[in-house]
């Protein structure tokens, strides 16, 4: 991460950051964004230039402001040109008409018609099942570790986990799994070529078309007939709203869990004294998955918001037409909202908001889904490998080059089981 002098649109130069899209250091990149002002010029891959929001108090506040949209049509870059259709993160830009690029009215029709499908109800529903395919996962550690009990629990637990789960939630046959993993993999890497992001939108556009004329020919009990059949005065979802808004969900319903479960187990092995207290009953395990989403939340960066006017945010303006990306990595440790040990792993904290699923309308529609994974699955891996253990110091664990997404590549335990 570099950065040389940049002049905003009150006339002052500020430090331009640029961001790292192989992700060499996320805690070193918080701290110098955190350090530039709750807005900082950035430069994303590509040479891309936004706002980060970075601390806490002030982001909550431009969530809600409506100068702010998702319509690229606002962009002016994009308006002058400046940004090709091949850049590789237009897929997060522009993903095309859902819940992730309207504002106003359209968003929330679209966010009402998603709720009546995705109910409290029914995610708390998938309770039976995320314990099922928990212990069946659990079931199968042994059987993947090596001879020293090694094993990559990213492979064979924390990612199958929610990818199951979402995947029957959505009525997704299993078979396609292999092949949306992959593809999701691609997608949100920063290493991989613009053309081929544009081929693998066009791949999981028509994965989804299918899925869709599957469910309207034989609907089931399952989210995606449930969002071809809510309506609310007439109103229906089109098919395009449809498969957008089920693109939407597979990829919230399943990322943030894949990391929330990564970070979490790292951060308590790293922490004995900490996982002692879960253990003891001292502290719930609702305050450990809160505290990780704080601590190493699981999106990084999210893209992108327009200034409709300019706004000043503590002396700096955001101008008319300017990109705003949410720095959710470097909020997580916002010393004025989380005290001086912001910085600190603590699952004792005293209960504070913290912004890992967003806030106001555009708020994670996955959050609760993944809470309850988490909720299932960290207690039960514990319990049933009580001395689990990192087989590499956390020092070298890495993350995956994605801008957006905090994901390591592996997360190599011995299994140790008593």
């Amino acid at each position: 991460m570099t950065s040389c002098p940049v002049t905003g649109a009150d006339g002052t130069d500020t430090e331009l950051i640029v961001i790292d899209p192989l992700v060499r250091g996320l805690a070193v990149e918080g701290a110098r964004l955190r350090a530039a002002g709750p807005v900082a010029p950035v430069e994303l891959p590509g040479g891309v230039r936004a706002w980060a929001l970075t601390h806490h108090a002030e982001t909550r506040k431009l969530l809600t402001d409506s100068r702010l949209v998702k319509d690229i049509a606002h962009w002016a870059a994009w308006q002058r040109g400046e940004i090709p259709k091949t850049w590789p993160l237009i897929g997060l830009a522009d993903p095309g008409p859902s819940m992730l690029t309207f504002d106003g009215p359209e968003h929330r029709r679209l966010r009402t018609l998603t709720a009546q499908a995705l109910t409290p109800r029914r995610v708390e529903a998938m309770r039976p099942r995320i314990e099922a395919i928990t212990h069946e996962l659990l079931d199968g550690l042994e059987a993947a570790a090596d001879g020293e009990g090694r094993v990559d629990l990213k492979t064979a637990f924390a990612y199958p986990l929610p990818m199951a789960v979402i995947g029957e939630l959505l009525g997704i046959d299993t078979v396609r799994i292999p092949r949306l993993r992959t593809l999701f993999d691609g997608f949100f890497s920063s290493l991989t070529p613009a053309e081929e992001v544009l081929s693998i939108l066009e791949e999981l556009g028509s994965i989804f078309a299918s899925v869709l004329e599957e469910k309207k020919r034989e609907p089931g009990d399952d989210l995606t007939s449930a969002l071809l059949a809510a309506a609310e005065d007439g109103d229906h979802l089109t098919d395009e709203e449809v498969i957008n808004t089920v693109q939407v969900l597979i990829t919230a319903g399943h990322e943030t869990t894949i990391s929330l479960i990564d970070s979490a187990v790292a951060a308590l092995l790293a922490h004995p004294e900490q996982l002692a207290l879960l253990r003891s009953g001292a502290v719930s395990w609702e305050a450990a998955i809160e505290e990780t989403l704080r601590w190493d939340a699981p999106t990084t960066h999210v893209l992108i918001r327009f200034a409709t006017e300019d706004i000043d945010v503590g002396g700096t303006v955001i101008g008319k037409g300017e990109a705003v990306i949410v720095s959710y990595g470097a909020i997580g440790r916002d010393e004025a909202q989380h005290g001086p040990t912001a910085a600190v792993f603590d699952i004792t904290r005293p209960p504070s908001r913290h912004l890992a699923f967003g806030h106001g309308p555009h708020v994670c529609p996955g959050a609760p889904l993944s809470r309850l994974e988490a909720l299932v699955a960290l207690p039960a891996l514990f319990e049933r490998f009580p001395d689990l253990d990192l087989a590499v110091p956390a020092t070298e664990l890495r993350n995956k080059p994605a801008v957006t997404q905090n994901e390591l590549y592996e997360l190599p335990v011995r299994l140790r089981k008593s």
